[in-house]
């Protein structure tokens, strides 16, 4: 239960985070280029890397570094998660693997989103 409080948590305020983030810069650069969420998946991307070897480094509790990787940064934005198991599994040896990985994660996501899309057309148009 601690785990799961500790994701929450940390969940609630990677949102919180992601949100004033994205009203900043929509002040002001404006609505023209989607400046919020790339400012957030490049920064949480750059946090990600910095904790995930500064907690493996110190031992940091499993708690924490939930709260932190999965509930604060998983928030703010889940391509910092994303970006971490490409590097991870490219680090293990793996860079064909790496890169089916990072192609197919674009190509189906994006997929998934027009075929959303298409489907809540369908159904409420």
């Amino acid at each position: 239960m601690n785990m799961i409080l500790a994701i929450a948590a940390g969940g609630a305020l990677g949102a919180v985070s992601r949100y004033g983030v994205q009203i900043l810069t929509i002040r002001l650069f404006g609505t023209g280029f989607p400046f919020g969420t790339l400012a957030v998946n490049v920064a949480g991307s750059l946090i990600m890397g910095f904790v995930a070897q500064w907690f493996l480094a110190r031992g940091v509790s499993a708690e924490l570094r939930s709260f932190v990787m999965v509930g604060g940064l998983g928030a703010l934005t889940t391509f910092s998660t994303f970006s971490l198991d490409a590097v991870a599994i490219y680090e293990r040896g793996e860079p064909g693997l790496a890169a089916l990985y990072v192609g197919l994660s674009v190509l189906l996501s994006i997929g998934g989103l027009v075929a959303g899309l298409a489907a809540s057309r369908a159904v409420f148009a």
